[in-house]
């Protein structure tokens, strides 16, 4: 009996240690591909890129940077973090709407 609770105990272990592993793969391949984004930014802004370009590209690679640190530095693509998720999300939806409605507010 001892022995079967003891593999079970190790088997446990080893897929938790490989999980773990999985998730430091994830996170280098992320800081790996953010960093090659912030090269690419940095390089369209110094070769003067037609500024048509530039900015819905810049706007792009840093939703997709912010994105990257929420879910994979900040963990919240793991269990138990849905309401967490939902309720940040939904203040960044405010808080764009608010932004939109002041600029024509402004504009017009």
């Amino acid at each position: 009996m001892s022995e079967r609770t003891e593999n079970v105990s190790r088997h446990k272990l080893n897929v938790r240690k490989d999980e773990n592993k999985e998730e430091m793969v994830q996170q280098v391949i992320t800081f790996a591909l953010m960093i090659l984004f912030t090269l690419i930014a940095f390089s369209m802004v110094i070769l003067d890129i037609s500024s048509y370009f530039i900015k819905p590209t810049l706007l792009l690679l840093a939703g997709v940077q912010v994105a990257f640190q929420l879910f994979y530095f900040m963990h919240m693509k793991n269990k138990g973090h849905f309401m967490p998720t939902i309720i940040m999300f939904g203040g960044m939806t405010i808080a764009l709407a608010t932004i939109i409605a002041f600029t024509t507010i402004i504009w017009w």
